[in-house]
């Protein structure tokens, strides 16, 4: 997680079933447009799970082996690409832009710039897994439909603290979390684990 993490700023979480029924965590993909209910009102839903260094913008192959060839991750991320030269060659590289190297070298090179210069996510944080989320919105169980979080009904509050998140986390690590991922664990392993299952279930309709 990358930027001014929306976690820090307090562990109150406040979510509305009128966007988007995912909850995402911090820095997760943003809701898509007109789904259904809810989703965390946080500040930096847009921003990937796993982010690309500012620093990586190299296009040309000779650009991209300097870069990498200045800093020790560099030299892994050619060797984990399956770089295999000898030391004069590489430096025959180096001296020359317009040396003209196979293309399959080229491609080993844009690979190894590619796998540096992304960064896989932070784990989730305690304080947004501990967290206290509210749910507003329309939320039916069984017969009992009612619009939460107005003046006739409070919001449908979940401690976090009891949830099971390691599901959740597993897909968030890998980059691979999607909305509907998150929207199946959070009700079946967040809300579930705190208050049940309901009379048959929760449902999360959206507003009105």
């Amino acid at each position: 997680m990358s930027g001014n993490d929306p976690t820090k700023s307090g562990s109150k979480k406040e979510l509305t079933s009128s966007h988007s029924r995912s909850a995402t965590p911090p820095c997760c993909p943003a809701p898509r447009p007109n789904a259904p209910p809810f989703s965390l009102d946080q500040g930096h839903r847009g921003t990937p799970p796993r982010h690309r260094l500012s620093s990586y913008t190299a296009k040309h192959w000779h650009a991209q082996l300097s870069q990498l060839t200045a800093t020790h991750r560099g030299y892994q991320a050619l060797e984990d690409a399956g770089l295999n030269v000898t030391t004069k060659t590489l430096i025959n590289w180096l001296s020359d832009p317009e040396y003209n190297i196979r293309r399959s070298y080229r491609d080993i090179i844009h690979t190894a710039y590619e796998n540096a210069a992304i960064v896989p996510a932070d784990p989730i944080p305690d304080r947004f897994k501990n967290g206290q989320f509210e749910i507003s919105g329309l939320v039916k169980t069984g017969d009992d439909e009612r619009e939460r979080g107005n003046r006739r009904a409070a919001p449908l509050r979940i401690d976090g603290s009891w949830g099971y998140w390691d599901a959740v986390e597993d897909l968030w690590l890998a980059g691979e979390l999607t909305d509907d991922d998150f929207e199946d664990h959070f009700v079946d392993d967040v809300i579930v684990a705190d208050i049940g299952e309901g009379t048959d279930g929760w449902a999360f309709l959206g507003g009105s």
